[in-house]
């Protein structure tokens, strides 16, 4: 700076400043627990005092640098502040999918508090800010790999609490296929999806009920191997396979039904914890079969009842998948039930809105999808024959940081992801023995805590009961309200949700 500039500043208004910038530093550090940061103290003083730095020495500079460089100081400002804020006190999401409905609905904007849970240091800090994962237009990853810094979080307001909405990384996005078309599949269930239908066309005669726990075992790795390979094998159709950090992988948001500790089971669709029911959300959604009265799919989405569909919060989407019953669920033998043939199809409903069309003559049979109609699976662990559905559950326990369990090979499929991948050991089975870290192993002790998380839209909804628990490391933060509310299947000012402006998620129970 000229010497001129500087001698005409006020020394006291700037060493105070000085004095509270630098003390609201210290105080951010104190928070986060690292004073590395001391290191920016001095420029700090440099800026606000010495000032032996040119800090913007491009306005002394004429024509086209200066305006050039005015626009790069603004914007680097700005990015810096916005990455700033998004990691360490709020960001926004954006709900993309019907599986939290009705509860929260597609095209709800939510403003999320890092602070709620307390916000994690990185572990990606070289990141672009604004982005997820992937740079847009160009498609390649916004950020950098290297450094990887160990998962800690700074102590915030609260901790996760029982049936919280809560946004968090998807626990099964470490690996992904790299072609956009099946980014946003779950590999883990195609890899052994494909290996298992490949190891069944093999050998017709295959009973997983009838075999060994050591047998099953054998099956599953054997049908990992096989889905991989086919794969790696397929680069024109699935791509590359990638790997993503925690921080990076997709954001998730559903409902908190299981915390660490506690034992959940679900029995003809209600979650019980330690054997005691959990309350429904008041907007629950459930799959029916439906038997329309004289109407067809293209009269319910028409005009006549775009006031209704609005007012029962019905989707163009809930009312779309009517058509599946007699179309790609035939075509790909997923109809278990040939009664459930008998009506026009299945959209998923709130009591309400089911109890409603039926008033109003709209519906002339109705009933709940169950197990027995519509193949849903595979589900948690991919790895294991235990019958389980979406609906009948469990049990199973959720493991707490500290707490210890004794591990077998009947319940090691639950916590292997756990144990192998989420807490970095190696673990192995030699010989119907478990190993882990070279060791046998009987018992182990989890180092985090983890949660069991489920959408409202209970019926359409990939949750834990299709990729397991969701460890505190992957806890994102705690949506307060919602800021914008746009429905996709509206546009214009008719598409904007007025009522649902700045409500307060917690009030969404």
């Amino acid at each position: 700076m000229i010497d001129k500039e500087k001698a005409a500043l006020d020394p006291r208004k700037q060493w105070a400043k000085f004095i509270s910038v630098t003390v609201l530093y210290l105080l951010f550090l104190l928070w986060v627990g690292s004073w590395w940061g001391l290191v920016v103290v001095p420029f700090i003083y440099d800026y606000y005092i010495t000032k032996k730095i040119r800090w913007q020495w491009w306005k002394e500079a004429e024509g086209p640098v200066r305006f050039i460089m005015g626009w790069v100081d603004a914007l680097v400002f700005a990015l810096v502040a916005v990455y700033f804020i998004n990691l360490f006190f709020f960001q926004n999401y954006v709900i993309p999918s019907s599986s939290l409905e009705k509860s929260l609905l597609t095209g709800d904007y939510l403003f999320v508090s890092k602070v709620s849970y307390g916000p994690r240091i990185p572990e990606t800090p070289l990141t672009m800010p604004l982005t997820q994962h992937t740079l847009p237009i160009i498609n390649t990853k916004s950020y950098i790999s290297w450094p990887q810094w160990d998962y800690r979080r700074v102590k915030g307001l609260g901790k996760v609490a029982l049936n919280d909405i809560v946004v968090f990384n998807y626990p099964a996005g470490d690996t992904i296929m790299s072609e956009p078309n099946y980014q946003g599949q779950d590999y883990y269930q195609t890899v052994y999806t494909l290996g298992e239908n490949t190891l069944a066309q093999q050998h017709p005669n295959i009973k997983l009920n009838q075999m060994s726990i050591a047998q099953q075992r054998a099956f599953y790795d054997n049908a990992y191997t096989v889905g991989r390979n086919y794969v790696i094998n397929n680069v024109g159709t699935y791509g590359t396979l990638d790997w993503r950090p925690t921080d990076r992988r997709e954001n998730f948001v559903k409902r908190c039904v299981g915390l660490p500790g506690q034992t959940l089971q679900i029995k003809n669709r209600i979650i019980y914890l330690d054997g005691k029911p959990n309350k429904e959300p008041e907007k629950v959604q459930y799959t029916y079969f439906v038997k329309l009265n004289n109407i067809t799919t293209a009269d319910l989405l028409g005009a006549q009842y775009d006031d209704l569909r609005k007012e029962l919060e019905i989707s163009n989407e809930d009312v779309q998948t009517l058509t599946n019953l007699h179309g790609s669920d035939i075509s790909r033998g997923m109809v278990l039930n040939n009664a459930a043939l008998e009506y026009d199809g299945y959209m998923p409903l709130t009591k309400r809105a089911a109890a409603e069309m039926k008033r109003l003559g709209l519906i002339k049979a109705i009933r709940l999808v169950t197990d027995k109609d519509i193949y849903s699976g595979p589900y948690y662990p991919l790895n294991a024959f235990t019958g389980w559905t979406r609906d009948n559950y469990g049990p199973i326990w959720i493991p707490a940081k500290g707490k210890s369990i004794t591990l077998t090979l009947n319940n090691l499929p639950i916590y292997e992801r756990c144990i192998k991948v989420y807490e970095k050991n190696d673990l192995q089975v030699k010989n119907g023995k478990i190993y882990i870290n070279g060791r046998p192993a009987t018992r182990y002790t989890f180092k985090m805590d983890y949660y069991w998380m489920m959408g409202d839209n209970r019926h359409n909804s990939a949750d834990s009961r299709y990729w397991g628990f969701v460890p505190e490391d992957h806890i994102v933060g705690k949506p307060i309200f919602i800021w914008w509310s746009s429905d996709p299947d509206r546009k214009g000012f008719g598409g904007i949700r007025w009522h649902r402006l700045f409500n307060w998620v917690d009030n969404i129970k």
